[in-house]
């Protein structure tokens, strides 16, 4: 199990985090996603061997928003 924080500049309210936190039922890999429009990150913790942390930057990018992996 892996924990990785992401930076996306481009969330603006609770509807977005609402939105990037829904990628959680597409992925079985994903155990919890934690977003904050305040901050601007995105907390994962998901299972590499399911899936990996570009699959989940890109299904983030697809919602609309740039991610930046730190």
């Amino acid at each position: 199990m892996i924990k990785k924080i992401f930076t996306i500049k481009d969330l603006h309210c609770s509807s977005c985090v609402m939105r990037v936190e829904g990628i959680e039922d597409d992925f079985p890999g994903i155990r919890r996603i934690s977003a904050s429009y305040q901050r601007q990150r995105m907390e994962v913790d998901y299972d590499e061997k399911l899936i990996t942390e570009e699959q989940i930057v890109a299904a983030v990018e697809r919602l609309g928003y740039h991610v930046e992996m730190n």
